[in-house]
C-alpha cells in the first residue's frame, strides 16, 4: 500500500502536500532541499519557531509578510533591529504577533551577528545524519518528531545563545532545509532536485 497520495497532476507526493494548496509547491520545490547561507538558515530557524504551537500552512501564508517585517531575514539588519521596532512588529498583522517570539528573533539576530559569516551554516549542516541510517519512510507515522541529531542540534544552538529553538523545532528545521529527508518512499519528491 502507497503511504503518498496522487495529486491533481498523478504525481505521488506526501499526504501532507495535499491538504491545502499552498503546500504543493512547497513540497514540490522547497521541503526537503538543502539550504544553505546564514541568512537563509536564519529565515527558516524564525519560520520554524514562529510555527511552534501552530500549523504550518499559517507560517507559509504569512511568510511574504514576515519576509517584510524582518528586513528579508538578513541577519545584519535585524541585529539592529530596536525595542521601537519589537513594538512596530507586535503590530504588524502580517506576521504572527507573539512577542516572546518576535524578541527571540530579534536577539537571534544579534547573537548570530557576532558569528563568523557561514558559522551557523556550518554548525548546522554538522548535524546532519548519514542519510544511509535509516530508511525512507512508508508513511507518516513513521517520520520522526524528534531524533538524537535534532536534540543534539538544539543544545548546541542553546549553548550559542539561540533561543526559541528545541528539539521539535530543530527537527522540522533539518526536514525543511534538506539535512534529512522525511518525504516518503514513493513519493515523486523523494529523489528529485
Amino acid at each position: 500500500m502507497s503511504g503518498s497520495l496522487a495529486g491533481p497532476d498523478g504525481a505521488l507526493r506526501c499526504p501532507w502536500a495535499l491538504s491545502a494548496e499552498d503546500y504543493v509547491a512547497y513540497h514540490d520545490e522547497e521541503w526537503g532541499r538543502a539550504v544553505h547561507g546564514d541568512d537563509a538558515l536564519y529565515e527558516r530557524l524564525c519560520l520554524e519557531a514562529f510555527q511552534s504551537g501552530l500549523s504550518w500552512i499559517t507560517i507559509l501564508r504569512r511568510r511574504p509578510g514576515f519576509r517584510a517585517a524582518f528586513a528579508d531575514f538578513e541577519i545584519a539588519k535585524v541585529a539592529l533591529f530596536t525595542e521601537a521596532d519589537e513594538e512596530r512588529l507586535l503590530a504588524d498583522p502580517g506576521i504572527i504577533r507573539n512577542g516572546a517570539k518576535i524578541r527571540a528573533t530579534v536577539a537571534n539576530a544579534r547573537v548570530l551577528a557576532g558569528w563568523a559569516p557561514g558559522e551557523l551554516d556550518e554548525l548546522i549542516w554538522s548535524f546532519a545524519p548519514d542519510h544511509t541510517s535509516r530508511p525512507a519512510p512508508e508513511k507518516l507515522s513513521d517520520v520522526p518528531a524528534v531524533t538524537d541529531e535534532s536534540t543534539a542540534l538544539s543544545k548546541a544552538l542553546k549553548k550559542r545563545g539561540i533561543r526559541f529553538v528545541g528539539p521539535t523545532t530543530a527537527y522540522a528545521l533539518m526536514q525543511a532545509c534538506g539535512l534529512v529527508n522525511d518525504h516518503l518512499a514513493d513519493c515523486a519528491a523523494r529523489h528529485a532536485g
